[in-house]
């Protein structure tokens, strides 16, 4: 890792658990929405739409949809039940989308249908995964949701940086060579076992009982499986149009998107393991 990478990390950081942390939720819902929408605005750059003025229309036709779910939500006397099915649609689309890796030339061309189902593709990534959030962090489930939430996005953290080093140190089968080399089977691995040593450590501070560990742990593992896909469908659009980074915003980390590429992912599945299983 460079050292403008790690100190842009070690500054970012500390930002983020704060407002999770600190925030109430409505406040969450809006930071997290501009953060999500700006990774939005690079995915569009990714889906060949280069014309300012169409992006922005299509950003705030993602935005006013936001704006709806929030409204129907509080017509509905605060209930978080279209947020829930949101998020759950979201994992639907993340199987959707593992499929769509193993057909790498899917959507490839710089066409019309192409560009619809990646521009399909961003709002089935961004919409539910803010919803996620939101279901996360209000904490139906005893409380505690901002603590649950910073366990979601501490597991995508772990999982990164477990899989970094241990690629580095073990990697030698790769694992999804046309898409992105580095990664590495044994990186995969070592991403597992940091996620879920995280997870299982972290969750009595959120609530979890020593009897729901296991369960933790078992959502802990599909999450990390789901922010890896994340991280590769995002590495599939860069391949697709020739960029090495979503955008430029983050010194050494390259475009929101790059930073929240597995968190898309990840939070929908950590928010219907909760759902599911209820802790």
């Amino acid at each position: 890792m460079t050292s403008t990478r790690i100190l842009a990390a070690l500054l970012m950081a500390p930002v983020a658990i704060a407002a999770v942390l600190l925030l109430n939720t409505p406040w969450m819902a809006a930071v997290s929405a501009m953060l999500f929408l700006a990774a939005l605005w690079e995915w569009l750059r990714l889906t060949d739409i280069d014309d300012t003025l169409a992006r922005t229309a299509l950003l705030a036709l993602n935005l006013l949809l936001m704006v709806a779910i929030v409204w129907a939500s509080a017509t509905g006397g605060g209930s978080l039940v279209l947020l829930k099915i949101l998020a759950m649609i979201g994992v639907g689309w993340w199987l959707l989308a593992t499929l769509w890796l193993r057909h790498y030339d899917f959507a490839s061309d710089h066409d019309t249908r192409a560009r619809v189902f990646k521009l399909a593709a961003g709002t089935l990534a961004v919409i539910p995964a803010w919803a996620a959030l939101c279901v996360i962090h209000a904490g139906e489930n005893g409380g505690h949701g901002n603590r649950w939430l910073l366990l979601a996005l501490a597991i995508v953290w772990a999982t990164d940086t477990g899989a970094y080093f241990a690629g580095r140190k073990f990697g030698k089968r790769k694992l999804a060579p046309r898409i992105s080399p580095n990664k590495t089977v044994e990186g995969l691995a070592g991403g597992v076992v940091a996620g879920v040593i995280v997870a299982v450590a972290f969750a009595p501070l959120a609530g979890a009982s020593v009897a729901q560990l296991p369960l933790v742990a078992l959502v802990a593992v599909l999450t990390v499986l789901a922010s890896v896909v994340g991280d590769l469908f995002e590495s599939l659009l860069k391949r697709h149009v020739g960029a090495k980074d979503s955008g430029t915003l983050i010194p050494g980390h390259g475009g929101v998107l790059d930073r929240l590429d597995s968190v898309l992912a990840a939070l929908p599945v950590f928010a219907f393991g909760q759902i599911w299983l209820g802790f």
